[in-house]
């Protein structure tokens, strides 16, 4: 599972401004740091553009750490040979997954993973 850390999301914990503060503090990362690519279901590629992240249900206090379930919209692309008679569209499109994030009360640091399907 891929680690980072956030700092606001932690500190914001328990208030109102949880949701807010975590969805923004998210669409801030680098989307590599997502597992956005294994979460692709209708296209190859994840495309270098904008998410958007959802929370899914409230944030859950799991003593030590905060677990949090959400939905990303993001972009993806479908890799074609670049040819020029290749009727591969080139312009992006949605896609969407669903990932845990569970954030360390104390230091702020973060794993993420794919919310597995049932």
């Amino acid at each position: 599972m891929p680690r980072f850390i956030l700092p606001h999301s932690c500190t914001a914990w328990n208030t109102a401004d949880f949701a807010d503060t975590f969805r923004h503090e998210v669409e801030q990362i680098d989307a590599d740091l997502l597992p956005l690519q294994q979460g692709l279901s209708g296209t190859s590629s994840v495309a270098d553009e904008p998410f958007k992240v959802i929370l899914i249900g409230q944030a859950t206090d799991m003593g030590a750490c905060i677990r949090v379930k959400t939905g990303v919209f993001y972009a993806g692309l479908i890799g074609g040979c670049s040819c020029a008679d290749d009727p591969t569209p080139l312009e992006s499109q949605p896609e969407y997954c669903e990932l845990w994030f569970e954030i360390d009360k104390q230091s702020g640091e973060t794993r993420v993973g794919l919310v597995p399907e049932d």
